[in-house]
């Protein structure tokens, strides 16, 4: 990898709050957006904890990933961030404290969009530091069983994605693919909702998991059927939701890349620890 240029590190110029429920939790959390200095990055906030203390989103504090991603550090966790961090990358957002009043932000509509909404409506600042925009070299694979990625040398950021469920006619071979800006993850990633095989439902909800959920703000899919209060917002809204995880998930590599990505029945697990493979990388090429 090598520095490809450098741009401005930013933040928002306004806080911005949002009230609802968690996904896995169901329980009831104030989400707020705190404009950071140059060099904090992303943290989240425990304003329900004693001392209030941060969580910052990086890979190092990864410590589950069934289901949605969960960092943590010294007894404080959050859980299901991949969706607000996923809107966060897109609209290259470094600094920022994301207070949250429970151990999960609040799903919202089960996409990125009430997100990307708190961005625009805070309005995004240039800050003096700069980032350095990395351009990949070289492929990097990773492979288990049935589930790839790939990053391959490109110009700019492009997503792209397989989703297979042999057992579900309705997302066999669904494919989407991105050239990630602000304005195309607003368009066609942040709407995407978050999605469930219906026999996977009840496992879920054995496990104490989508307390939150129902078809506000979730797609279930049975066989060839698919259930949602208002239809799919487009044929592949499931591989681009994946696309919306994936970028989340990267994000906590805390790299800004030029390449293409490249997801094949891709989860959480396997998103982060390709995203450890591509910091491995970046850092021994850099340090040569």
């Amino acid at each position: 990898m090598i520095v490809a240029r450098e741009r401005p590190q930013k933040t928002l110029k306004k806080p911005a709050q949002f009230s609802g429920i968690g996904l896995h939790s169901g329980q009831p959390v104030e989400m707020r957006f705190v404009p950071k200095e140059v060099g904090f990055g992303i943290q989240f906030c425990r304003t329900d904890l004693p001392e209030r203390p941060l969580v910052p989103a990086k890979l190092e504090n990864v410590i589950d990933t069934t289901r949605s991603t969960t960092i943590g550090v010294e007894g404080a966790h959050v859980q299901t961030v991949e969706h607000v961090l996923s809107a966060l990358k897109a609209y290259e957002i470094d600094n920022l404290m994301i207070e949250v009043s429970d151990k999960e932000p609040p799903i919202a509509s089960g996409g990125s969009d009430l997100f990307v909404e708190m961005i625009e409506k805070s309005g995004i600042e240039e800050q003096a530091g700069t980032v350095p925009v990395l351009h990949l070299e070289k492929p990097i694979f990773w492979s288990n069983e049935n589930s790839h990625l790939v990053a391959l040398p490109y110009k700019g950021l492009r997503l792209s994605y397989t989703l297979d469920y042999p057992n579900a006619k309705a997302l066999q071979n669904q494919f989407y693919s991105v050239y990630l800006t602000p304005e195309s993850f607003k368009r066609e990633i942040a709407p995407c909702r978050t999605f469930s095989c219906y026999e996977e439902v009840e496992f879920l909800i054995d496990q104490g998991l989508i307390k939150g959920g129902s078809l506000d703000n979730t797609v279930i899919v049975k066989g060839e059927q698919v259930f949602s209060k208002e239809g799919l917002h487009m044929p592949e809204e499931m591989a681009a939701h994946k696309i919306l995880d994936l970028i989340g998930d990267l994000s906590l590599s805390g790299l800004s890349l030029e390449a293409h990505l490249i997801g094949y029945r891709s989860g959480h697990d396997a998103n982060v620890t390709f995203a450890k493979e591509i910091l491995k990388a970046a850092e021994m090429e850099l340090s040569k």
